[in-house]
């Protein structure tokens, strides 16, 4: 209980020192999305072939933050974040911060996919392992603006398995700057293994969305 608590006073002051993310504009991010569907989706809901997750009804402060960090180099240059770093250049290709919060508000506005998952993982085990993610990522998945935590219950099971893996080996969290990407290098190391990893991504996976 004190490491759960411990986590989350760390990320109220993360929280509490973030620039507050610019509010986009959903109409105008529509047409900017085309590019953005090649591999997502024309509904936002992600293509495993593809190795794109489901972005339909993410947050908009999360995916404005996920997009600059693409675009300035604080993710998708990690070692191994093969993934990553196809996204970058696409990231990149955003004019503007402006577009960056028009697109991601579009997204954000873009009903919930429930696409089918792998069904790997014991969700009853991943249960118990999920109490620790709740403190930043909300009981039910839900996501949480305010400790930088992104929604989890509308990404595949095989997404958040591959970040925990990122997360754990460097490839992603690891560059100067990404504050809150580190925070979640941290946590992702107390991951026990691939198993524990799938595990909590199966008990994700049932959470409504």
């Amino acid at each position: 209980m004190n490491i759960r608590r411990s986590i989350a006073a760390s990320f109220v002051l993360l929280a509490s020192a973030a620039p507050a993310m610019a509010q986009g504009d959903a109409a105008a991010g529509r047409s900017s999305y085309g590019v953005c569907a090649a591999c997502h989706g024309a509904n936002g809901e992600g293509n495993k072939a593809l190795n794109a997750p489901a972005l339909a009804g993410q947050s908009e402060a999360y995916l404005t933050r996920q997009l600059n960090n693409f675009r300035s180099g604080l993710r998708g240059g990690g070692t191994g974040d093969t993934y990553g770093a196809q996204m970058r250049p696409m990231a990149m290709s955003i004019a503007s911060d402006a577009a960056v919060a028009n697109v991601s508000a579009y997204i954000a506005s873009m009903p919930v996919q429930n696409e089918a998952h792998d069904g790997g993982g014991d969700a009853a085990a991943g249960r118990g392992n999920y109490g620790v993610c709740a403190a930043c990522h909300g009981a039910n998945g839900e996501g949480n603006d305010a400790l930088g935590g992104a929604r989890l219950n509308i990404l595949q099971d095989w997404y958040i398995i591959r970040q925990i893996a990122n997360f754990k080996s460097g490839a992603r969290g690891s560059a100067a700057g990404d504050t809150f990407g580190a925070q979640m290098k941290g946590m992702a190391a107390t991951v026990a293994n691939d198993a524990a990893a799938a595990n909590v991504a199966a008990y994700i996976a049932t959470l409504s969305n």
